[in-house]
């Protein structure tokens, strides 16, 4: 099977040596995104102080094939130990977005995380997208769960 392309464009500041975006295993859905900090940046990184945020940025840009997206998600590991996740999860990069690719890590913690250059920070996952119509109704069809939301459905 023939696998769509992600052309990666590197910022003239990025650091060439931090890898490109690349899946740890073979069975792996997401491809792990590094934190590449301008030259200024690069020995002391970013301090992520309980509850704060910060855009890190990875020093690239793509070009998702037309029909695609890319999300931006979590790693697990991050989340467990230290807290650490995505502001906006997932965050969805659109086929037509050609700026800086950054991700908005979040300290949900309870101590200070350092970002440090190079080190991995989320995954991005490329899924195609399926764009739909939308059209105004004067009534749904009917369904068994109806209008039921939050927890409607029960627990276990």
């Amino acid at each position: 099977m023939d696998r769509p392309m992600v052309k990666v464009l590197r910022d003239a500041a990025s650091d060439p040596d931090i890898p490109l975006p690349a899946y740890a295993t073979p069975g792996a859905a997401g491809a792990d995104l590094r934190a590449n900090f301008e030259p200024e940046r690069r020995a002391q990184g970013v301090i992520l102080a309980p509850g704060a945020r910060a855009l890190i940025p990875t020093g690239l840009r793509l070009h998702i094939p037309d029909g695609h997206e890319a999300q931006v998600r979590p790693r697990s590991g991050l989340a467990l130990r230290h807290g650490v996740t995505l502001a906006n999860s997932p965050g969805t990069i659109d086929s037509d977005y050609r700026g800086p690719l950054g991700v908005i890590l979040l300290n949900a913690g309870d101590a200070p995380f350092a970002v440090r250059h190079g080190d991995r920070i989320a995954q991005m996952v490329v899924a195609p997208v399926t764009r739909v119509r939308f059209g105004a109704a004067g009534a749904l069809g009917t369904s068994r769960r109806g209008a039921g939301g939050f927890g409607s459905t029960g627990c276990g």
